[in-house]
């Protein structure tokens, strides 16, 4: 999905391309909810739930990572994301009361060291220029907001919400904050026809978004935000392979 996120940027604005993620992606989950007569009906407090779950991890913390993207090598983007490991295990002690695990930690942290060795020549030559500053700040919000989400997801999951209908919800909530952003900020609903852009935006709504957080966020709900983090680590090193 690094690779694919670059190929979205050009002719169609970040936001725009993030609502048509989005709002694909969650149209195929609620056809497969109704299809597979899945329970679709959750009360007000559920709903908020997932309109936060769509704002988070659905839409906002994209936006800003398809911003650094423009300004920055997807191999730093992706250096500076698995830094989710940590923020998952400090929001996880702060917001949900989890024990935090030296083990775990440590991992974490080794984890992010071995990373930054496969990287080093981009690490190294990083310029904290403007361009480099500015999506160096963009990475760590997008991280911030990405593992609040995770929070959010691990959360709903505590409390009974299946993980498929509320990616459903969620994902439609993030493409309608998306278009209102865009609309907010004036962008033109413009479409870029060529099979590199129409290629990725499939391949980014379908799996890096129905598949992808579906497997994450069920592992999440399963062995805990932290050690699922650990996925983030290994992103790059496939990315890069």
């Amino acid at each position: 999905t690094w690779l694919a996120v670059k190929f979205q940027l050009g002719i169609v604005a970040p936001e725009v391309s993030i609502a048509y993620r989005f709002s694909l992606a969650a149209m195929i989950l609620l056809v497969y909810c109704l299809a597979s007569r899945k329970p679709m009906r959750f009360s007000w407090r559920d709903h908020g739930a997932m309109a936060l779950l769509g704002l988070l991890l659905f839409s906002a913390n994209y936006f800003v990572f398809y911003m650094a993207a423009g300004v920055m090598t997807t191999g730093l983007v992706a250096v500076v994301f698995s830094g989710i490991v940590v923020t998952n295990i400090i929001f996880g002690a702060v917001l949900l009361g989890n024990p935090v695990r030296p083990r775990v930690a440590l991992g974490a942290m080794t984890g992010i060291a071995g990373l930054m060795t496969v990287f080093w020549p981009e690490v190294s030559a990083f310029d904290l220029s403007r361009d480099g500053s500015t999506g160096l700040l963009l990475c760590i919000a997008g991280t911030v907001l990405a593992s609040l989400g995770n929070m959010v997801s691990a959360a709903n999951q505590r409390r009974g919400l299946p993980v498929l209908q509320v990616n459903a919800y969620g994902m439609t909530y993030g493409a309608v904050f998306m278009i209102l952003f865009a609309l907010t900020g004036g962008q033109t609903f413009n479409f870029d026809p060529s099979p590199v852009y129409v290629g990725s935006l499939i391949y980014l709504a379908v799996f890096g978004s129905v598949f992808a957080f579906g497997f994450y966020l069920t592992l999440l709900g399963r062995i805990g935000a932290d050690r699922a983090a650990y996925a983030t680590v290994l992103f790059p090193v496939i990315a890069l392979g």
